[in-house]
């Protein structure tokens, strides 16, 4: 058995030594460098550019501006291609840009023989700007006479809404209705590897780009529109990916390096951000502020529901309003209730372009709305736990607008087994009656996520398995390792189904849209769900070819036969009657029957499975000086069945400590006066050092989910949810001080101390 063991990663070697190649580990011959030259203002137009001095610089090949490149405007959100025209991803990005949209914005490139080259080139062109007042507030983007940072537009990306029930009669009919407004912050993923591709064009006329994505296949379709080509004339390769959080999720660094190549005649050029650019040229988390009207009875039951929703973009569209929407999901299937509405609208402002980041809308929405539950259940004086245990969904549940049906819901159990590790109930007596500048509390928070995107959006996993001479096989699959893992539990679950030891499997660790299985990605945390469902189909069908072949070795029927740790048995005695490396031997080299055990198979997810957890914590918090810290965490998952344990928890840990820096620490800052950008650097935006993490307890309830291949369902995204509100209702629980905004930094715990009186 490999599924639901814990096997060492299949790439762990060679990145533990340094052999893994990355993008910037490869060179071509005659590798050229290019740099980017950027606004120093968030909103406005170049009124004039001049590249003259950057020109005639020796070592500079080219230099192209907005003026050289196509006019027309195209997409890079890392979504299927929709068929449906109102699905489709706003299309508003050129590959350079006379019309500023936010402080860095893209103007020109520099195409030079060395990096420095390139770099002494671009402080050589001068730009004279038409500047705007920049727009970094919904206020400010929604006011009469704002300037409109996409031409028609009105600054609204989109704007959606769903009712359900009848809302006015439900809140006319509640014993108590509560209201408040949750404010959630820009942060940035902030990968160890920072954005980078090179581009060239082959022998054959092809672009072929080498890039730090997350999704080959669609990056390749958003090259050819952006050059107008057809997208058969574009190959993508991506090599090992050092970390991506959903900002890889967009093609941000391939159409233009795809087009600069065409520049100096397919010679290879390479584009890497710095860190600085990638702070404000890639992709944030939207900033989102929530005002919710919650209706409860004095039993404490939930009557109805109520979220208003502003999300502010930044200046492109990128995944664009889909974030919103998708945070008004998980706004209504976490809990019961009569009636419910949510809308939310997307704003264009001049601000870094915000896209898919962990969680994709679920920690901002999750923040308000268990802040809300928390506050509610204190008003009307009942326990939050007991609460939430109230009115969370159960199994069997059905989502009235999507339909996903809950298969597998441990969320009560999970609450059950915080509790029990924090020690709540005797934590609670002992907290009862603080005093002093210290004070300890303790706080939970639930969560639901999705896996994948149906129905919304296509849920393509492709997989191929090709058996090789000694009955070992090497897998195949265009769905992306970056970093979580999936390289390893896909090679477990073709190792269980086909049944041979794990030793015996080999993964193709390079994804290349030339060779690799069509498949959309790493996102949505879908990818041992979706394209597991493709690699069990592949591996069952050589399963079943293996066993029919050495039906005619042995002439012993197929359905008598099994496969187990690599031996063909006697399904009903357990009888070895042969490795499977004579079946394998003889389906490549018998001269009358040889026929090679392969199998392809792309496999249209039209399911979907809701993943539960929560957390639970214990903070510290200084009132004098606001700090908190975070002396005990649990994050408890229903992901279903694990197919391995060890990354499971892996994916917790890194989960748990992205949500305490959003929690705590992360906010990506602006001069309100210019737009610019005041710590996009790793000195000045306070990420969480190691020595600032606690010990993160993992722990799991696991289910059957039974729409998974293998019973399993999404984590990869889940842990980086609850945590922030969580904490800041433990902040709650030590102070009585509550907080509706992340980061809850020291200044602002401090200035609320003072308002209450406790300061």
């Amino acid at each position: 058995m490999s599924v639901g063991k814990s096997f060492p990663r299949v790439d762990g070697m060679v990145k533990v030594t340094g052999k893994a190649q990355y993008v910037d580990d490869i060179y071509e011959r005659n590798m050229l460098h290019a740099k980017v030259f950027r606004s120093t203002i968030a909103n406005g137009w170049v009124k004039k550019i001049d590249i003259s001095k950057a020109k005639a610089l020796p070592g500079v090949e080219a230099v192209v501006t907005y003026q050289d490149v196509p006019k027309h405007t195209f997409p890079t959100a890392g979504h299927p291609y929709s068929k449906d025209p109102a699905h489709q991803d706003v299309a508003d990005r050129n590959l350079l840009t006379q019309r500023v949209r936010l402080y860095g914005d893209e103007i020109a490139a520099v195409i030079a023989v060395d990096e420095l080259t390139a770099e002494k080139a671009v402080r050589l062109i001068e730009a004279e700007y038409e500047e705007y007042a920049p727009i970094l507030t919904a206020e400010d983007a929604l006011k009469e006479g704002a300037i409109e940072i996409h031409e028609g537009t009105k600054n609204i990306v989109g704007h959606d809404n769903y009712k359900l029930g009848d809302v006015e009669a439900a809140f006319s009919q509640a014993d108590f209705i509560f209201e408040d407004k949750f404010d959630t912050s820009t942060v940035q993923h902030c990968a160890m590897e920072n954005h980078t591709a090179y581009a060239y064009i082959d022998n054959n006329g092809k672009i072929t780009v080498v890039s730090s994505t997350q999704i080959p296949h669609i990056a390749r379709r958003i090259v050819g529109q952006a050059l107008g080509i057809h997208w058969g004339r574009v190959r993508v390769i991506k090599p090992y990916v050092g970390g991506g959080f959903g900002s890889k999720q967009d093609a941000v660094v391939e159409p233009l390096v795809a087009f600069l190549t065409t520049i100096v005649h397919g010679r290879p050029v390479r584009l890497q951000f710095s860190r600085e650019e990638t702070f404000i040229a890639s992709r944030v988390r939207h900033a989102i502020s929530y005002k919710l009207r919650t209706a409860v009875n004095k039993d404490g039951m939930l009557v109805a529901r109520q979220a208003q929703a502003a999300s502010l973009n930044g200046g492109y569209a990128s995944h664009g309003h889909s974030i919103a929407a998708n945070s008004g999901s998980k706004y209504r299937q976490l809990y019961n209730q009569k009636a419910i509405n949510y809308e939310s609208q997307t704003l264009y402002t001049n601000m870094p372009s915000a896209g898919a980041m962990r969680g994709y809308g679920i920690p901002q929405v999750m923040f308000a709305l268990e802040s809300h539950m928390e506050d509610v259940a204190r008003a009307i004086d009942i326990d939050p736990i007991e609460f939430r245990l109230k009115n969370i969904t159960r199994q069997g549940w059905k989502d009235p607008l999507s339909r996903i049906m809950v298969g597998s819901n441990g969320l009560a159990e999970c609450i059950v087994k915080g509790k029990e590790l924090l020690r709540w109930d005797e934590k609670k007596a002992l907290l009862e009656n603080q005093a002093g500048p210290k004070r300890r509390g303790i706080g939970m928070a639930n969560f639901a996520y999705a896996t994948g995107t149906h129905p919304v959006g296509l849920e393509i996993g492709g997989a191929r398995i090709v058996m090789n001479e000694d009955g070992s096989v090497q897998v195949q699959i265009g769905a992306t390792e970056i970093g979580q893992g999936s390289d390893t539990v896909f090679c477990q679950m073709a190792a269980e189904t086909i049944g041979i030891p794990m030793n015996m499997v080999n993964i193709v660790a390079d994804q290349d849209t030339d060779i690799s299985p069509v498949d959309t990605g790493s996102y949505a945390s879908r990818q041992t769900y979706v394209t597991g469902m493709a690699v069990k189909k592949a591996a069952e069908e050589i399963k079943r070819k293996t066993l029919d072949y050495a039906w005619g070795m042995t002439d012993i029927p197929a359905a008598a036969m099994d496969i187990v740790d690599g031996w063909i048995i006697y399904r009903h005695s357990g009888e070895q009657l042969m490795p499977i490396a004579e079946v394998a031997l003889d389906s490549w080299y018998n001269t009358v029957f040889a026929s090679p055990i392969t199998a392809d198979v792309t496999n249209n997810a039209r399911v979907n499975a809701l993943a539960f957890g929560c957390t639970f914590v214990e903070v510290e918090v200084d009132i004098p000086t606001g700090k908190v810290e975070v002396l005990e965490i649990y994050n408890i998952h229903d992901a279903g069945k694990l197919i391995n344990p060890q990354l499971a928890a892996g994916q917790v840990h890194g989960g748990v400590s992205m949500g305490i820096g959003y929690a705590l620490y992360e906010q990506l800052l602006f001069d309100s006066k210019t737009g610019k950008p005041l710590n996009n650097n790793l000195l000045d935006y306070k990420l969480m050092t190691t020595m600032d993490t606690p010990d993160i307890g993992a722990e799991f309830i696991e289910t059957y989910e039974p729409t998974g291949p293998y019973g399993n369902k999404a984590l990869g995204e889940p842990p980086a949810i609850s945590p922030a509100p969580a904490i800041r209702n433990a902040i709650l629980d030590a102070t009585g001080v509550k907080f509706n905004q992340v980061p809850m930094t020291p200044q602002r715990l401090v200035e609320k101390f003072k308002a209450a009186g406790l300061i």
